[in-house]
């Protein structure tokens, strides 16, 4: 069992306990529309690390059993602190190579892509960085580092990164100068000029300070959150796809003008483009992206992620037993969801004709088929899924005339 499936409820909840905390203090830290957006980009990466699986651990169990230098033993503690230790240091260069080298920032740019700054950030995660990150952590495959091992420490450099996603926790004295804390990686998450590409450990702000690349958060300089070409949509595919685009694109437009070298070295150069610098930022002129969604499209909203989450639990749990087909069938069922949800954020002019198609696809085929991937629907369930199928119809198609219609 995945054990992100687990770790779901235990995410949920603190991102409650957070917006609670950040009411109670006045402060502006969450936005549904980014959140969703937040959330949809964690589903769709948990669902593209089904297929992906074999690029990371799977190459990684093909090389230690074929290449490995020595034989360690897992039950020994020294070795489990040592390979966190240099898993982290193999994460302070993936994470650093991923802000300055463009085929590994097409990628990572998705976890910086909200400008706001919360626990659900955390989990807006890629879909396509096991395609550009999986040969760095070799190393350990080679030194004789077990699966179960590096498994095991990768994911608790993982899970640790959860909570410095938050503005509630200021800063934590000694402990900001030894591991990365909220403080800390609220700089890596900065716009601002000194926050530009600095503090990439994953546990270990060590690392930042022996290589130069640490800032400390200013007391009296507020953080602007995001990229400096904004995502500026609630469209969790485009959130993926958006900085590939551009990056064929230049890498086109440099072949046709300077050949095959040139069209090779945008994808190897860093996002500021070789030799070039990146202007200053005036913070007084940022605004976040909002779309002014109204309520009702909100709690609509929240309610298809709920039920796509539901789906994207079962699709975690289940995976390793379907077979390619039915496992890409059902992750574009729950693609789907995260899409025309996006659309109906942005208030895209078409966007409701698609979703009530989507609930009319997916419901119909709930309802039709005995099995829904393996499940069997008890009648309770099928019944409270037809109530929920119709009022859905019935909101979109009562909530076309109040919501504007944009296109951009």
């Amino acid at each position: 069992m995945n054990p992100i499936v687990y770790a779901l409820p235990v995410f949920m909840l603190t991102m409650l306990i957070e917006a609670m905390v950040a009411r109670w203090r006045g402060v502006d830290t969450y936005d549904l529309p980014d959140t969703l957006t937040s959330l949809h980009l964690g589903v769709l990466s948990q669902v593209a690390s089904a297929f992906t699986k074999v690029l990371g651990f799977g190459l990684y169990v093909a090389v230690y059993e074929r290449f490995r230098t020595t034989d360690l033993p897992t039950d020994a503690a020294w070795l489990w602190v040592g390979a966190l230790v240099l898993y982290d240091f193999l994460y302070y260069w993936v994470h650093r190579w991923g802000h300055e080298v463009n085929l590994v920032w097409a990628a990572h740019q998705v976890h910086h892509s909200s400008e706001y700054y919360n626990l659900s950030t955390a989990l807006r995660q890629t879909s396509t960085g096991a395609f550009v990150v999986w040969p760095f952590f070799l190393l350990m495959a080679v030194l004789g580092v077990p699966p179960v091992v590096f498994g095991v420490v990768a994911l608790i450099d993982l899970l640790y990164q959860y909570w410095v996603h938050t503005e509630m926790v200021g800063k934590l004295g000694w402990v900001d100068r030894v591991f990365v804390t909220p403080s800390n990686h609220r700089v890596h998450h900065g716009q601002n000029d000194y926050c530009i590409d600095k503090n990439y450990g994953g546990i270990f702000i060590l690392w930042d300070r022996l290589f130069g690349t640490f800032a400390a958060e200013r007391d009296h300089e507020q953080i602007f959150y995001g990229v400096r070409k904004p995502l500026a949509s609630y469209n969790a595919v485009w959130g993926n796809c958006n900085v590939w685009r551009d990056l064929w694109r230049a890498s086109r437009a440099a072949w046709q003008q300077q050949g095959a070298s040139a069209a090779v070295a945008v994808w190897f150069g860093p996002p500021a483009g070789w030799g070039g610098t990146l202007e200053h930022l005036d913070t007084a002129t940022l605004h976040r992206f909002d779309r002014a969604t109204p309520a009702s499209v909100r709690r609509y909203a929240f309610i298809q992620y709920a039920i796509t989450v539901v789906c994207a639990t079962h699709f975690i749990a289940i995976a390793p037993q379907l077979n390619w087909a039915v496992r890409a069938a059902y992750a574009l069922i729950i693609t789907a969801g995260a899409l025309s949800t996006g659309w109906l954020l942005e208030g895209r002019a078409r966007a409701r004709a698609i979703e009530a198609g989507r609930l009319v696809v997916v419901g119909g085929l709930f309802l039709a088929l005995p099995l829904w991937f393996g499940w069997q629907a008890p009648p309770q369930v099928k019944l409270a899924v037809t109530a929920l199928l119709l009022t859905s119809l019935a909101w979109v198609a009562a909530s076309g005339d109040r919501q504007p219609a944009r296109d951009a």
